[in-house]
């Protein structure tokens, strides 16, 4: 095993991204190495790149990016009996230290490296069935709308429900949700791929957001019925009005895409008189990411249709870059060492 590695760093600084020589970090009390296996490029990490997030804990201006990942147990540290070397294992996106929790590849280095520290309390077992490729993305492209689903929207089967926005959350969210037993799934994005992959993936319609028919189209799609939940995948204002106004008595609006604009809430009155709701969403529980693991290990669930390309790690800076602009509609882009 050589001193160095490869890592993509990020100066938080500078703005400034760049896969770099870097030591290979030694696992202190508690911790493993991780030799990753693969890493996922989510649309969170442009935004670090871009500035448009910031570490909130992060002690000093460098950070390896990377909170999807995925690998074989390399090192042990002291004291660690749970972990062995050779095991099969994603990584949690994140830990809570002292009461405060952080986000791997954000507050604390991560896993778009050769390796990756990991305390052995955020390894989770995998199977040998299932690759790194798709293994590394379920803490967060899978987990976290697998969350919004059965956590914040508190989805039920048979329930009319809505999907805005069909990237690399919103595709995961169609499937989860007709795992769940929702009914109709109604699917709503600009683009024509995205429309095309939404039915794929198990959505009963799916309908551009600018169609001047929409209206009729969605009634048309769910019998008549208002929907239950709307869930918007997207980050966009304009998309979080019309999914309100698609929801019917007791109905939730829930916000996973991340926006620091405004929303605009046009008729308050019918919102309080059809005792709707609008509930934030962020991220999920180390359980969610376990019970997701279980599932793909009974064949219930199988991602190989998400990943959309593979990229070496010292090409992590053209995977970001045909994210950012959307290059072949990807659902999820990986690293691999």
């Amino acid at each position: 095993m050589t001193a160095t590695m490869l890592a993509g760093r990020l100066d938080v600084a500078k703005g400034a991204f760049a896969v770099e020589e870097v030591p290979v970090p030694t696992p202190g009390p508690g911790q493993v190495l991780v030799e990753v296996g693969a890493a996922g490029v989510c649309l969170s990490d442009v935004h670090l790149i871009q500035g448009m997030l910031k570490p909130l804990h992060l002690r000093g201006d460098k950070v390896t990016l990377g909170h999807e990942v995925a690998g074989t147990v390399h090192t042990l540290g002291e004291g660690v009996t749970t972990a062995a070397v050779g095991d099969r294992v994603l990584l949690q996106a994140g830990e809570t230290r002292g009461g405060v929790v952080l986000t791997r590849g954000v507050d604390y280095d991560g896993g778009w490296a050769e390796y990756a520290l990991a305390t052995v309390e955020t390894l989770v077992p995998i199977p040998d069935e299932l690759p790194f490729e798709q293994a590394c993305f379920i803490p967060d492209a899978v987990s976290t709308p697998w969350a919004a689903i059965t956590g914040t929207g508190a989805v039920r089967p048979a329930e009319a429900v809505g999907v805005w926005g069909v990237g690399g959350l919103g595709a995961h969210g169609v499937q989860l949700l007709r795992a769940v037993g929702a009914h109709p799934i109604v699917a709503v994005d600009p683009l024509p791929a995205a429309r095309e992959r939404a039915l794929a993936f198990g959505a009963d319609a799916a309908l551009d957001p600018g169609d001047p028919e929409f209206a009729e189209l969605l009634r048309a799609a769910t019998r008549g019925r208002p929907l239950a939940a709307a869930f918007d995948f997207a980050g966009v204002a304009p998309v979080r009005e019309q999914a309100m106004a698609t929801l019917g008595e007791h109905g939730r609006l829930v916000l996973v895409g991340l926006t620091n604009q405004p929303l605009t809430v046009t008729n308050g009155t019918l919102v309080s008189y059809l005792r709707q709701q609008i509930r934030g969403h962020y991220g999920s529980e180390g359980k969610d990411v376990v019970d997701l693991v279980d599932l793909v290990r009974g064949g219930r669930l199988e991602f190989s249709r998400s990943v959309s390309g593979s990229f070496p790690l010292a090409r992590a800076a053209e995977a970001v870059e045909a994210l950012e602009q959307k290059k072949g509609n990807p659902i999820r882009l990986v690293l691999t060492p």
